[in-house]
């Protein structure tokens, strides 16, 4: 048997905040601190946590109810204020770099699927020196957000995977949701953004505790 035929999956595409980048408490704080600076409510932890993952326009939006339209703008300055001043804070998870590397090594395809902006992916895979680690990526300000299938399905045409071929890894609903959506499979991780019970609708095939547990489930499942 062949390497090729003995992968389940040829593409593996991870969710970046979360999933990869341990920045779910700092997004958390800069989503509330925003929506306070325009005059909002804060939202509690759960609501400003659920929204990590989607395009930052609609996040903002669902995060800060009470703020009206014409101050998003505003509120979209704040975040990204709160969140420079503070992402050098924030680091890849243990174990993530040499997860990517074996991953290459076995011949998977790897991408990014997020909600960031595209210069907000850039800086943070310039600051990981983890560019060269994957084939492609997308970003919700370049394409249609999670879960609207279009990140998947623009990667999976790029690369000429087809979609039985592809695993969609990430911490929230939002990525479970992109999979099906793209009708691909999934695994969750339950230590980023959303309770990992949320999952169990949405049918992943595993949903790692962390980084070993994923690694280990990709090199035995994938």
């Amino acid at each position: 048997m062949t390497e090729s035929s003995s992968r389940r999956f040829d593409l593996i595409v991870f969710d970046w905040d979360g999933t990869l980048y341990d920045s779910t408490r700092l997004i958390t704080r800069c989503i509330q601190a925003a929506v306070v600076d325009v005059g909002g409510a804060m939202p509690d932890e759960r609501d400003a946590a659920w929204v990590i993952g989607l395009g930052l326009a609609e996040a903002l939006a669902r995060a800060a109810p009470d703020v009206p339209r014409e101050k998003y703008a505003e509120l979209g300055a704040r975040y990204r204020y709160h969140y420079l001043k503070q992402q050098d804070d924030v680091v890849l998870f243990d174990g993530v770099l040499p997860m990517l590397d074996t991953l290459k090594a076995r011949g998977h395809l790897l991408a990014v699927a997020t909600g960031k902006s595209r210069r907000g992916l850039n800086e943070a895979l310039a600051g990981a020196p983890m560019r060269h680690r994957f084939d492609s990526s997308r970003t919700a300000d370049e394409t249609h957000g999670k879960p609207h299938p279009r990140m998947l399905l623009e990667l999976m045409e790029e690369l000429v995977v087809p979609p039985e071929r592809t695993l969609m890894i990430g911490d929230t609903t939002h990525d479970l949701q992109l999979a099906i959506n793209a009708g691909c499979a999934s695994v969750g991780v339950s230590y980023g953004a959303h309770e990992p019970d949320s999952f169990e609708p949405l049918n992943p095939l595993h949903v790692a505790h962390s980084v070993d547990d994923l690694t280990a489930w990709l090199l035995g499942h994938a």
